[in-house]
């Protein structure tokens, strides 16, 4: 896809707000959870852990019980806030550029501060890193967090604040939830929309003592439905993980109180998809990455003290996509998107008006796979039919019961298997921006190995390079550059003193080429991971330090960035975390 300027892009749509009344418009609190599954929380029936803060939101609002998301993280955040069907975003998976939401796309950041508001995210993004694809120029004012799908250490990592390279302080979702506070604090006599995406119960399982022990040697009564398959210390470490989780929101509450604006913020919580591991949820069939109903059933809570009613179920079918309409719906804002939006406003079911409202199918998208949703059933991938009010754990095919139904929701599912098989093949080939802010960072995750190279975990998310023993091996990007001119190009590298003196070449198919050599050793030691609660974790995490390759020129368009060893004077070049390259005109 063509790559224009952010600043004529945005100019190409408007985003109209109405004229907010003599009342202040309400604050938006969206706190969103990773790899929690619906059951995971003890208003939803789980007795093998407590979960006070997040219960009573069901109890002073609304819960959809029927509120459904993707089955992994970065399509679920791109249909959030879009309002679309992933595949149409640019979003394809989670990984080396897969969950880059297209940068032509208008999100819910967008609305919200077109209309007047402070805008601000705190946790994982997993929506792109490299400008224009960073928060920050998606209509987030303010960010702290880390943009990659998942990251290996949860205590003290480096992280993002507003695109500067920091060091976090503390557990991360503490710190999450120490800078949404801070952030609610500062704002708090105008209108703020405060996304909190959350990165746990989401692997590697760390968590403190301090909520890991209650659980550690705890035998549960509730189980998965095939107890024999779970995994007790996943389980273990999960549910701390989710009540560490509730802790956290229960101090946004306690803030939102604190400060007497608890009545005027709308708070909504939800999971981007199912359990990662095999444990109670319900009874339901699936987990995280399955298209079944375990696999994308969400918890959902939405409060709004006053103005919507409390302690009620809503129980028709509603989903990620439609929470930027129905959000802007609530605030008084008429926004209008670049592209169309597949979701709707679930204002008249929150105001208890169902007259009007048309039944409708909800589509569960994953690799060449369509999954339906009805009111009543659920088609599955493989053509079977469930009565999901009967049958909330897809035991009993009743497609011979309904051959209608089944014959009209396979044609729905044949139909939007090829428009969202289309939008994939549409995005298949990105390559990664660099030059649309003065600073850009390539790193491994998006990197591609060459000869003996290797990762240093298994999934490209929070890798580095390691391995490196030959100078006829390399490590390329493929990148689009927005701006030509000379760039700085600096490495993030380790290095045993033992092989200092190695010489890197970092060159452009498009530009020129410049080298430079080693000179000092870093060699620290991985991160401490004894409180990593899981024994086989493929986490691997250090410092890193960095320096210069010198100077090269680059070309605007496609072109192909290679980090080579021209000379290996030890056993090893050089361990790599990325590349930044520093635009100097």
């Amino acid at each position: 896809m063509p790559y224009p300027k952010l600043s004529l892009l945005l100019a190409s749509f408007a985003i109209c707000a109405s004229a907010f009344s003599e009342n202040r418009p309400p604050n938006v609190v969206v706190i969103l959870t990773d790899d929690q599954g619906w059951g995971d929380l003890s208003v939803n029936g789980n007795d093998n852990l407590s979960t006070p803060a997040i219960d009573s939101l069901a109890a002073e609002g609304l819960t959809f019980e029927n509120f459904y998301v993707c089955q992994v993280c970065a399509p679920t955040r791109a249909e959030f806030l879009t309002g679309r069907y992933y595949p149409r975003t640019g979003v394809s998976g989670v990984s080396r550029g897969q969950g880059r939401l297209n940068y032509d796309e208008t999100t819910i950041a967008d609305v919200f501060k077109s209309a007047g508001y402070v805008t601000g995210a705190f946790g994982k993004w997993h929506n792109g890193t490299q400008s224009p694809y960073h928060p920050n120029d998606r209509g987030f004012d303010e960010y702290y967090g880390f943009t990659s799908g998942h990251w290996g250490h949860y205590f003290s990592p480096p992280l993002d604040h507003n695109g500067r390279k920091v060091r976090g302080r503390g557990y991360v979702v503490d710190d999450f939830t120490d800078k949404a506070i801070e952030f609610i604090q500062n704002n708090k006599e105008s209108p703020f929309f405060c996304y909190v995406p959350y990165n746990t119960p989401h692997s590697p399982m760390m968590i403190s003592e301090r909520f890991y022990g209650k659980f550690r040697d705890a035998d549960f009564q509730q189980r998965h439905r095939d107890p024999e398959k779970e995994d007790l210390n996943m389980t273990r470490a999960a549910l701390a993980m989710c009540e560490n989780i509730d802790w956290n929101v229960g101090r946004i509450l306690q803030t939102l109180e604190e400060l007497e604006i608890a009545d005027d913020t709308i708070v909504v919580y939800f999971s981007d998809n199912g359990p990662n591991s095999l444990r109670w949820n319900g009874g339901m069939k699936g987990r995280k990455g399955a298209i079944d109903e375990g696999g994308v059933r969400s918890p959902f809570f939405i409060r709004w003290t006053g103005q919507l009613p409390q302690d009620e179920t809503i129980d028709h079918i509603a989903g990620a996509i439609d929470l930027l309409p129905t959000l802007a719906d609530l605030a008084g804002i008429n926004a209008r998107t670049r592209y169309p939006i597949d979701g709707r406003s679930l204002r008249p079911l929150l105001r208890g008006d169902q007259s009007n409202w048309e039944d409708r199918a909800l589509f569960s998208f994953r690799n060449r796979q369509v999954s339906v949703r009805t009111q009543q059933f659920r088609l599955d991938s493989a053509g079977k039919l469930f009565d999901i009010p009967a049958d909330r754990g897809q035991r009993r095919d009743v497609s011979q019961k309904h051959p209608e139904v089944t014959k009209r929701l396979k044609r729905q599912a044949d139909s939007h298997l090829a428009a969202m098989q289309a939008e994939i093949e549409r995005y298949q080939s990105r390559p990664f921006t660099v030059g649309y802010s003065p600073s850009t960072t390539l790193p491994a995750r998006d990197g591609i190995e060459h000869g003996e190279i290797k990762r240093s975990s298994k999934a490209p998310n929070n890798s580095f390079f390691t391995h490196w023993k030959r100078t006829d091996d390399s490590i390329t990007w493929e990148v689009d550059v927005g701006t030509a001119g000379v760039y700085e190009a600096i490495v993030y590298y380790t290095c045993k003193p033992e092989n200092v003196g190695v010489d890197i070449l970092i060159s452009s198919n498009n530009g020129g080429e410049t080298q430079s050599t080693i000179t000092e050793a870093f060699d620290p030691p991985l991160y401490d991971k004894s409180i990593d609660r899981m024994e086989e974790s493929h986490y691997f995490v250090k410092d890193f330090t960095s320096t210069s390759l010198s100077t090269l020129f680059l070309k605007t368009g496609p072109a192909t960035l290679t980090l080579e060893a021209t000379r290996i004077p030890g056993d090893d070049a050089i361990d790599v975390h990325s590349i930044e390259l520093i635009r100097l005109d």
